[in-house]
């Protein structure tokens, strides 16, 4: 049996369903503090899905998921829909939305904080 190494979180019934294929693994359960941290992990790795996505049955799929792991984080650190609705408000009064499609190519700005990592000037 070759043995392929995932290490990453997964859902509650997948040992189930790989057992249903007559294949084994190995899991265990995580601490609150790791748990967490592989969430965030879990949420990277969703959206790279859904940006891997190439029909609208897809897209549904992988949003599916990122809502899922979204709403096991709120839940793990006790925040409410609420709070995140009212956070999503205030974002879009201070910053605006996506409605012109706006890209970004550079700025000179250099307090405007972005979660990407920054590219070097040309």
């Amino acid at each position: 049996m070759r043995k392929i190494y995932y290490r990453k979180l997964v859902r509650d019934k997948i040992p189930e369903i790989i057992a249903n294929r007559n294949r084994e693994c190995e899991c265990y359960e995580l601490d609150n503090k790791t748990f967490k941290k592989q969430l965030m992990k879990k949420a990277v790795e969703e959206a790279k899905g859904l940006l891997a996505s190439n029909s609208k049955k897809e897209i549904v799929s992988e949003l599916a998921d990122v809502y899922d792991v979204l709403s096991e984080i709120e839940k793990i650190n006790k925040i409410s829909k609420n709070q995140v609705s009212l956070k999503r408000r205030e974002n879009l009064k201070r910053k605006g939305g996506f409605i012109n499609k706006l890209f970004l190519i550079w700025s000179s700005d250099e307090k405007y904080k972005t979660n990407e990592i920054k590219g070097r000037s040309r």
